[in-house]
């Protein structure tokens, strides 16, 4: 390991607004959010997959009435994200740094108000299908999470990701889908993604990728 990553780590540990293993509210956290971290009752949102946070503490600027929380496995792209909120002081976002099969450690039925995933890893060999972060498995788990009516979005850059994704939303009796678009700058959507643009959104775009987006609610009453 490198001495620069090294010390991301020792940052995460020491972060307030980092959960990870070794902290109290690692093995507490699951279903108290609002009372143990933010201490109000203000809507959840997840960024998946967060890498450097760019949605988390971008969204978490644009909506200061709302707590985001970002989740990403790798320490040293947390810490990034992680030192650029407490720069710019804001209460209304924490990282957690888990492998996203784990949620269930974290987070209970009807918790969260909306979920982001953006720009994942696509995992497009036949035999990676378990990875994608929208298989069956991974959609049942955001559904549980989230509330009635509760919203999960998609951004990619990979055409074989959206067409898989859209596929199994449309097919699941889990969520209906409200919008997508596989030209999301040249689409009526396009206020949805709150015009925010990660670093590797930026690339793609210069590379004349399209980004394409999905927008989908869950099929779900309060009864649940």
């Amino acid at each position: 390991m490198t001495r620069r990553k090294l010390d991301k780590y020792h940052f995460c540990q020491s972060a307030e607004n980092v959960i990870e293993r070794g902290k109290p509210l690692y093995t507490t956290i699951k279903g108290k959010w609002n009372e143990f971290y933010f201490a109000n009752s203000n809507p959840l949102v997840l960024e998946l997959a967060c890498g450097k946070g760019e949605y988390t503490i971008g969204l978490a600027q644009k909506f200061p009435e709302r707590n985001f929380i970002g989740v990403d496995i790798k320490g040293d792209r947390i810490a990034r994200g992680s030192k650029i909120a407490l720069e710019l002081g804001l209460t209304n976002v924490a990282f957690l740094r888990s492998s996203i099969q784990y949620l269930d450690e974290f987070f209970g039925s009807n918790e969260i108000e909306e979920i982001w995933l953006v720009h994942p890893d696509p995992q497009l060999r036949d035999r990676d299908e378990k990875k994608r972060l929208t298989n069956d498995f991974f959609l049942k788990k955001y559904w549980n999470y989230l509330k009635p009516e509760g919203r999960f979005h998609l951004k990619t850059d990979s055409t074989p990701l959206y067409q898989y994704s859209l596929e199994g939303l449309e097919n699941s009796n889990l969520f209906t889908v409200e919008g997508y678009t596989s030209d999301l700058y040249h689409s009526q959507l396009l206020d949805l993604h709150h015009e925010i643009v990660t670093h590797y959104e930026q690339v793609f775009i210069r590379k004349g990728f399209s980004i394409n987006y999905i927008n989908a609610i869950t099929k779900k009453t309060a009864s649940y």
